[in-house]
């Protein structure tokens, strides 16, 4: 992996990726357990899920966006702008008008500021590196989520409990700063041209950056002072960008692919309710650290199959997503009926390891089928599919957790991998899928 490293522009992408999810990472466990704390309900922990989440459903709409203006400007203008509002919360404590209205208000409004980047994420990675480091790259990108995710949801379990949670989002502003400068140095290629235009290590930074194609297509670029992209034609024009988002809703509808977003969505929704918990549960279980590693347990376990997923890529990619969801579900039902705190924890981070490798394995399979000019657009609508019940299942999952207990919600996740096992399963197509690298089309037979 280290040949990626050597390519300058994958190397900033990768960086900005990580100190951004640092970031974030400190944010969602200080912002969630602020509202716990504040309010000691799980039903306001739900509706703060819900308002974190609700935003990722609408994904889709930044889809044409991503395909259509800069990569590197979205990328900077979304951290900069997260860097301001994340302050809201310390200025208010100051102040003395912190409240728990003031989180919830919050915490949308950075949820919405960050949707358009994982899918200009992943519309930029097949522009920067080859085929064949597809996967190598999705890997190292999930590595940087998952692992960063699992290091600092602990240390922010630890330094909520030392420093209190508003100081984490004095920290937090100055991750997406640091993201942003990192970012501005990026050079990604149109969709379509030639990777020779946008080298790796020899890219010097006031190179001419080309296009993206108003279209969605390779033809049209244009060379500015500033070394940034333009979208040249009608870029702004309404009606244009509804065909774009048509289009990649459209494209989805004739794969395979639309089918298995269907039952991503009940599971996820299961994992909404799941998350919206683990406040109160981490509190039955020991207060802020133990919440802060029962999160680290959830991205431990993602990070683990990350980083284990090139050694799957030459498995059969149908059953493996069977097994893997099957496996999953037991190992999170035992995680919950364990009774023992260090067994909860690693059953729990068990329980998403072949989760994890699926998640990289996914990205891989979509990126090298999908156009490039129409990733953008496809990886969106996949986006907003997936989490489109998470928000729901958080809000529902915290009012069942005051009613029925927290146990209750997370056997229903247990349940929630069991039923996708089988859904996927059913999928004649799916099922049947080969190795990554012998799958053809992903066309609807």
């Amino acid at each position: 992996m280290s040949s990626l490293f050597r390519n300058a522009n994958f190397a900033r992408l990768f960086a900005g990726r990580v100190v951004t999810n640092a970031g974030d990472s400190l944010y969602y466990v200080a912002s969630m357990w602020l509202v716990y704390d504040l309010t000691g309900s799980s039903f306001y922990t739900g509706l703060a899920g819900f308002l974190v989440l609700a935003p990722s459903a609408f994904q889709f709409l930044f889809g044409p966006l991503v395909d259509r203006v800069s990569l590197r400007r979205l990328l900077v203008g979304t951290q900069l702008t997260q860097a301001v509002v994340v302050l809201t919360v310390p200025l208010a404590f100051t102040l003395g008008y912190l409240n728990v209205w003031v989180v919830l208000a919050v915490m949308p409004i950075l949820s919405l500021l960050n949707q358009p980047v994982y899918p200009a994420q992943s519309a930029a990675l097949p522009r920067l590196v080859e085929r064949d480091e597809l996967v190598r790259a999705n890997s190292l990108f999930a590595l940087a989520y998952q692992g960063i995710d699992a290091g600092f949801n602990a240390l922010g379990g630890v330094l909520v409990a030392v420093v209190g949670a508003t100081a984490l989002f004095v920290l937090d502003a100055a991750t997406f700063v640091a993201a942003a400068a990192l970012f501005a140095g990026l050079r990604v290629r149109a969709a379509g041209e030639t990777s020779d235009s946008v080298g790796g290590p020899e890219d010097a930074p006031d190179t001419a950056e080309p296009v993206a194609a108003t279209d969605g297509g390779a033809d049209e670029t244009a060379e500015r002072p500033d070394g940034g992209e333009e979208p040249t034609g009608a870029g702004d024009d309404p009606t244009s960008y509804v065909a774009d988002l048509r289009e990649g809703i459209a494209f989805l509808r004739g794969t395979v692919m639309g089918k298995v977003m269907l039952g991503s969505v009940v599971v996820n929704g299961t994992f909404g309710a799941a998350l919206a918990v683990l406040p109160a549960y981490g509190d039955m279980l020991g207060g802020e650290i133990a919440y802060g590693l029962l999160t680290a347990g959830v991205g431990g376990g993602l990070f683990v199959g990350a980083l284990a997923a090139s050694r799957f890529e030459d498995y059969a990619f149908g059953w493996l997503n069977v097994v893997s969801f099957l496996v999953g579900a037991v190992l999170w039902a035992a995680a919950v009926t364990v009774g023992w705190f260090p067994g909860t924890v690693a059953l729990l981070a068990l329980a998403l390891v072949p989760v994890g490798v699926t998640n990289v394995l996914f990205s891989a399979l979509v990126q090298s089928l999908v156009p490039e000019a129409m990733l953008g657009r496809a990886s969106a609508v996949m986006g907003s599919m997936s989490s489109a019940a998470t928000p729901v299942g958080a809000l529902l999952g915290g009012a069942a957790a005051d009613a029925f207990g927290v146990t209750v919600v997370l056997y229903v996740t247990a349940a929630g991998l069991l039923g996708l096992a089988v859904y996927l399963a059913s999928i004649r197509q799916f099922r049947r899928l080969p190795r990554i690298s012998d799958v053809e089309t992903l066309a609807v037979e």
